[in-house]
């Protein structure tokens, strides 16, 4: 390698400059040997569910979304609608790291499973909206890649 630089040093600048764009070319194309990589995956259907109060005359409100499983669990979100604003969205689930998040009486988090939820709105403690959603299944698949 001592050699190699001090052949270049030898050479004219345009020499260095050819040498150098050379050499540099060379590392580029060499690719470096192949190891085994491993992926971590994660996966999170969210339904997202929305109440608005289509021409504002609440100005503001508090809507309380609530889902129930199949089993009869409920689980449910406040969240305040300042003036102005007239509506929201919420996901479900939601992270319980999340400053609001869905809930049961006890106070845990949901942790939902494949299958059919009901839920609906309730604006100022009265039933606003309802509906119904299948919350999907959702897996992963991990491709190893080796060394070949």
């Amino acid at each position: 390698m001592l050699a190699f630089f001090t052949v270049v040093s030898r050479l004219t600048s345009g020499g260095r400059l050819l040498t150098g764009g050379l050499l540099l070319g060379l590392m580029l194309t060499v690719a470096p040997a192949a190891r085994a990589q491993t992926w971590m995956v994660s996966t999170t259907p969210y339904i997202k569910l929305g109440v608005l109060d289509k021409y504002g005359a609440l100005s503001e409100y508090s809507a309380t979304f609530v889902v129930i499983d199949e089993k009869g669990q409920e689980y449910s979100l406040v969240k305040q609608v300042p003036k102005g604003q007239n509506g929201v969205d919420v996901l479900f689930p939601t992270e319980p790291s999340d400053a609001d998040y869905f809930k049961n009486a006890a106070g845990r988090a949901v942790q939902p499973a494949p299958g059919r939820y009901t839920w609906e709105c309730r604006v100022n403690g009265k039933k606003a909206v309802s509906g119904h959603f299948n919350y999907p299944d959702a897996g992963n698949d991990i491709t190893v890649l080796g060394k070949n």
